[in-house]
């Protein structure tokens, strides 16, 4: 045993994503809430009713009570507006209006303060009221809103969220990334002086069993001389999946085997299946978690792709699963993002230009050409995770935020 120090009180997370929320940032915000109760803190949640990536509250959820207790964490949830198509501006109002319903919950008097970014505007509510309190703030930053809305857009519009982006930095004690050229990037483009830790996302899915291999695929329509490559998650803009639908046209022109399986939802579902069906692309919707990972198990490559231009946003949390799976990873994407950086960090699969549909088609069959390959990728996929991407290793780097911030003595393990 060694002692390190952390808060006395309740840490207290507020966060748009919980679960059960199936796929984004809710299993990272989800485990860590969890784990950290599981360790003896006492662990309090703000979150939304679920709704992404169906940008919409399921009925299955609709009923969830306001307040229950549930792996040892409290949880507070509260509505507000949920647009169906959130484009830039909805998207905002989203935020602000969870921001608002967060910021006059009850806080039960926490220790500190957690908030999750995405959301931007909510966040920067929230650790305004937990400064005025005399609470120290953690800001944990999955996605960084400078990059992004910077490689998206021009003017004044991208430059009041960056304002934003370094007020909420600056304003916090400490803040959390999920990657070392986060940190980086936190420092020279955001441009705060505060404390900057890495904290991983994890692999929150067991090594992924292929027993079920067959009857899924014959579940799903796959034939068995066909190559499925399937991308799983959200299908929003940064994702730039018109690149799998015209690798799906070029799979069709040469008489490939090749098959792209889309599966999940997202605002940019009904946009990508008005461009026309094809032979060689399949939606699915989302599926229940042991449907999902036999899907996914079933496959035969996974598929990792960004829109052109896309640098060092976010690290797509798809990756922590697909290495589970210990199935190669192909990733279409700019050389200079942070995705292309895990891929060859991992040596779970090829690279290939964002955009190149051609070679994306090329990179799948020349690994269906050399199996013995594709294994090698997919073996080194899920050494990678069990070294770096474990959920005990994330809750050990944030406790030491946490004491960073709150301080009192107690026993870990060492």
């Amino acid at each position: 045993m060694s002692t390190i120090t952390a808060p006395d009180g309740q840490v207290l997370f507020i966060g748009v994503n919980y679960a059960p929320e199936p796929t984004g940032i809710s299993p990272y915000t989800t485990g860590m809430a969890q784990g950290l109760a599981k360790r003896g803190h006492r662990v309090g949640v703000i979150t939304s009713y679920p709704h992404y990536p169906w940008w919409r509250i399921p009925e299955e959820h609709a009923t969830l009570p306001r307040r229950t207790d549930a792996e040892g964490v409290t949880i507070t949830r509260v509505h507000h507006y949920i647009p169906r198509r959130p484009g830039s501006l909805r998207r905002a109002l989203f935020e602000v209006t969870f921001g608002i319903r967060a910021l006059f919950s009850h806080w039960n008097s926490p220790s500190v303060v957690v908030v999750v970014s995405p959301a931007l505007f909510a966040s920067r509510l929230v650790a305004l009221r937990a400064r005025l309190q005399g609470l120290p703030v953690i800001v944990w930053v999955q996605d960084i809103y400078t990059l992004g809305v910077g490689q998206a857009s021009d003017g004044a519009g991208s430059r009041a969220v960056a304002r934003v982006e370094r007020s909420l930095a600056d304003t916090a004690t400490r803040v959390v990334v999920i990657h070392d050229r986060f940190r980086r990037m936190f420092q020279e483009d955001v441009g705060t002086s505060t404390p900057i830790d890495v904290v991983r996302n994890w692999s929150h899915v067991p090594d992924v069993s292929s027993a079920a291999r067959a009857a899924t695929r014959q579940r799903m329509g796959w034939g068995d001389d066909e190559i499925i490559v399937l991308h799983a998650g959200a299908m929003g803009a940064k994702q730039g999946l018109e690149n799998v639908v015209h690798a799906a046209r070029e799979a069709t022109r040469r008489g490939s085997r090749v098959r792209f399986v889309l599966l999940g939802d997202g605002n940019q579902r009904t946009h990508l299946e008005s461009l026309g069906g094809d032979p060689r692309l399949q939606f699915v919707d989302p599926l229940p978690d042991e449907r999902f990972l036999e899907t996914l198990a079933a496959a035969d490559v996974l598929l990792a792709n960004e829109r052109p231009g896309l640098t060092e946003m976010s690290v797509p949390s798809k990756l922590t699963t697909y290495f589970a799976t210990g199935l190669p990873v192909v990733a279409a994407v700019d050389a200079s993002s942070t995705t292309h950086d895990e891929i060859l960090a991992s040596g779970a699969g090829p690279v290939v230009p964002a955009g190149d549909p051609g070679a994306l088609v090329d990179a799948i069959e020349e690994l269906s050409d050399h199996p013995g390959m594709a294994a090698a990728f997919g073996a080194a996929g899920r050494a990678y995770r069990a070294a770096h991407l474990t959920p005990d290793a994330a809750v050990d780097a944030f406790e030491r935020t946490l004491a960073s911030v709150a301080p009192r003595e107690v026993a870990v393990r060492a």
